[in-house]
């Protein structure tokens, strides 16, 4: 008898303990690593969801900024963190897949794990408001006719922005020369300030500067109801395919799935407010929920892109 109800004991602890962790939540603040500095087009989309979140996870969502090195110092303290639910991170691409390809990071992807995207955005070309270039076509006969003069600042040596650039470049058939700074702020700083030609960034960038920047083109099939008068530069006969970046959100490699799928669920309800919409859309964002699984297939897409065409880039 005493066997028996020691096992009916053990059972039922076995499903308290069960039904506990399936409820699980967070007890106290949740730190989110931004690989790149305050005020950058990531920092800036980050905290306008981190804001709505705190809702729908319960606890704060502490912003904490680690730039440096095209994100991999922020990405390398994300893969070392403890899978306890309390760090969690946004992971920008293609940028974190081709830091990996290069091997410019001490991580690998198997070292995160989705939990959900949050934003996609296209790329778009531009030169500064007091840039003598108001097409593209300007820009690229001039590089054309003076190679390598022209300068463009990016986010970094192979980064997201700097791949836009190379893009660009290749399929317009021109050189130019690549200014890496510390992330998007300081590329569009340069960029404002009369430092380099042009550059190639988000909508969410540029938001609160748009009227210091020309947008000449866009990376997409078809023109951006934001940007209507920007051409696509698949109709000036140059890179015809979509190019961007997406803003995911990961957890360190080893988190418990019940944990993803609180974040999932709890990002996805933010993502759905009504007053976040309405604030994502006064800061540029656009927003792209994808579940774990989806968010999956984005990483790996991702990195096959980096493998099979970026790489290739600067052969």
């Amino acid at each position: 008898m005493k066997k028996v109800l020691a096992v009916l004991i053990a059972v039922a602890l076995a499903m308290t303990v069960g039904a506990a962790w399936a409820e699980w939540k967070p007890e106290k603040n949740v730190s989110i690593i931004v690989a790149y500095k305050a005020g950058s087009g990531t920092d800036n989309t980050a905290r306008v969801l981190s804001k709505f979140a705190t809702k729908s996870i319960g606890q704060t969502l502490v912003i904490q900024n680690q730039p440096g090195g095209s994100g991999s110092i922020g990405w390398t303290a994300l893969s070392q963190s403890k899978p306890d639910g309390y760090t969690l991170g946004f992971v920008n691409l293609p940028t974190l897949c081709s830091n990996i390809v290069e091997q410019l990071g001490d991580y690998k992807m198997e070292d995160f794990v989705p939990i959900c995207n949050h934003v996609n955005e296209t790329s778009m070309v531009m030169v500064g408001k007091d840039s003598p270039f108001n097409t593209l076509a300007d820009l690229v006969a001039f590089a054309k006719a003076n190679p390598g003069k022209l300068k463009a600042s990016t986010n970094g040596k192979k980064a997201s922005n700097h791949i836009g650039a190379e893009l660009l470049a290749k399929s317009a058939g021109f050189t130019y020369k690549a200014i890496p700074y510390g992330g998007t702020a300081d590329q569009l700083l340069a960029l404002r300030q009369g430092e380099v030609d042009f550059s190639v960034a988000k909508e969410a960038d540029i938001a609160a500067m748009v009227s210091e920047v020309k947008v000449l083109a866009v990376f997409s099939e078809s023109r951006m109801a934001s940007f209507p008068d920007a051409p696509t530069l698949g109709e000036l006969g140059y890179y015809s395919k979509w190019y961007g970046s997406a803003r995911a959100i990961v957890a360190p490699k080893g988190t418990p799935q019940e944990i993803i799928d609180f974040y999932a669920a709890a990002f996805k309800a933010a993502m759905e407010d009504p007053e976040y919409i309405e604030a994502a859309a006064k800061a540029g964002v656009t927003t792209l929920y994808m579940d774990p699984a989806q968010t999956a297939k984005l990483l790996d897409d991702q990195y096959k892109f980096c493998t099979d065409e970026v790489s290739k880039l600067w052969d």
